[in-house]
């Protein structure tokens, strides 16, 4: 899933993911590293979680983020 949304945000070119690790281009939420990684991304930002959707913050369900 990670790859399919890497390449619709660089619109199909592959250079980015090729060039851009995993936890860079799709950081994990769950951790501070990759919350602090996310948040510098630029928009639209790709978050990775395996977290249950009961964890996740009470803002996140009033936002317009695609799940």
């Amino acid at each position: 899933m990670l790859e399919i949304l890497s390449l619709i945000r660089s619109g199909g070119d592959p250079s980015w993911c090729r060039s851009v690790p995993n936890w860079d281009r799709g950081p994990w939420l769950e951790t501070a590293l990759g919350l602090r990684r996310a948040r510098g991304n630029p928009r639209p930002r790709i978050i990775s979680s395996h977290l249950p959707v009961q964890l996740f913050p009470s803002a996140f369900f009033s936002s317009q983020a695609k799940v």
